[in-house]
């Protein structure tokens, strides 16, 4: 047992299982499924460009867990994670970071800045997944950001990002999940979880201005709970207008309808329009630079069927709108 661990466990006595959770693997647990969003983001490339990927970046990386996966998939593969939070991604240093070989973690690369800001080596692909772009409520400032993100790929890079929607969007709604136990590893020692229930909390929408607040709990078998692990401040954007600011700043979007909620398969075929939906959706959508030669399900919001939008960056002649 790693001193660290026996420490803790000494530390934990009596507790609650919320006051014992740690948060961030919970998220990691609920929310993400690294290896099927890492599975479509690399397939979907290699159809398109005919050849492998090799830089990604991560923008909103949290604790960096898909930048892991993009590490271990190949040795010649780089990833640059960008949070501008030092805590979740000082999180995922000591953990994911951690659980790589020495040879992978000089290839993962931790970026403290604003997503905005941040400055790189041309990438091949920047994913932006969990919604985490409709933290930016105002159109001026998405476009700001898509722009950005234009000039940090190289002639043939790939923009994915993701969105849900659906009738059920719009409700003020909880949704939960139940996790059932599961193994991990921390501080070179195999853990196991008891497990828990997700709650997705769609507190408040504003159809006015379209923000969305939402919040992240976690309840446990021994009946404590840990309210508000995270809460987002949204904007509800319909994929229209993310379409459409897209295109403005050089993107030309393709959109996918992913039908996997009952099959772990993923259905990566282009749609020319909407499938008929459920009262919610999820989806994803990719940007792509150049011209187009013919996303696990992430379980932040509520997991249906997903539609996934593929935006292909048009060649970088074509001029910006104002």
């Amino acid at each position: 047992m790693g001193k660290n661990s026996e420490k803790k466990r000494k530390q934990d006595k009596g507790k609650t299982e919320a006051e014992r959770a740690d948060k961030y693997l919970l998220y990691e647990q609920s929310v993400q499924s690294v290896e099927e969003e890492i599975n479509f983001v690399d397939g979907t490339y290699r159809k398109i460009r005919k050849r492998r990927a090799r830089k990604y970046c991560e923008d909103f990386c949290a604790t960096m867990n898909t930048s892991r996966e993009w590490v271990k998939r190949r040795p010649s593969n780089v990833a640059y994670c960008v949070d501008r939070d030092p805590e979740p991604l000082d999180w995922g240093k000591a953990r994911n970071q951690a659980l790589l070989t020495q040879r992978q973690q000089t290839r993962i690369h931790p970026i403290n800045a604003d997503v905005r800001n941040v400055k790189m080596e041309p990438v091949d692909i920047v994913s932006a997944m969990n919604f985490s772009t409709w933290f930016f409520t105002k159109r001026k400032v998405m476009k700001s950001y898509f722009r950005r993100v234009y000039n940090r790929l190289d002639d043939e890079g790939i923009f994915f990002l993701d969105a849900f929607g659906g009738y059920e969007a719009f409700t003020e709604m909880k949704e939960k999940t139940k996790h059932k136990s599961f193994t991990y590893v921390w501080d070179q020692e195999e853990v196991k979880h008891k497990g828990f229930t997700y709650i997705w909390d769609q507190e408040k929408y504003n159809p006015i201005t379209g923000d969305f607040l939402c919040h992240i709990h976690f309840k446990f078998k021994d009946g404590s709970k840990m309210e508000k692990a995270f809460t987002c401040n949204f904007r509800l954007w319909t994929l229209p207008e993310i379409t459409e600011i897209l295109e403005e700043v050089g993107f030309k979007p393709v959109v996918y309808w992913d039908m996997s909620d009952n099959d772990s398969r993923t259905n990566t075929n282009p749609a020319p329009r909407g499938k008929p939906m459920p009262a919610g959706w999820c989806t994803s959508s990719l940007s792509n630079k150049a011209l187009p030669r013919p996303l696990s399900q992430g379980r932040g919001a509520p997991a249906r069927r997903r539609p996934l939008a593929l935006a292909l960056r048009t060649p970088p002649a074509t001029p910006w709108a104002s």
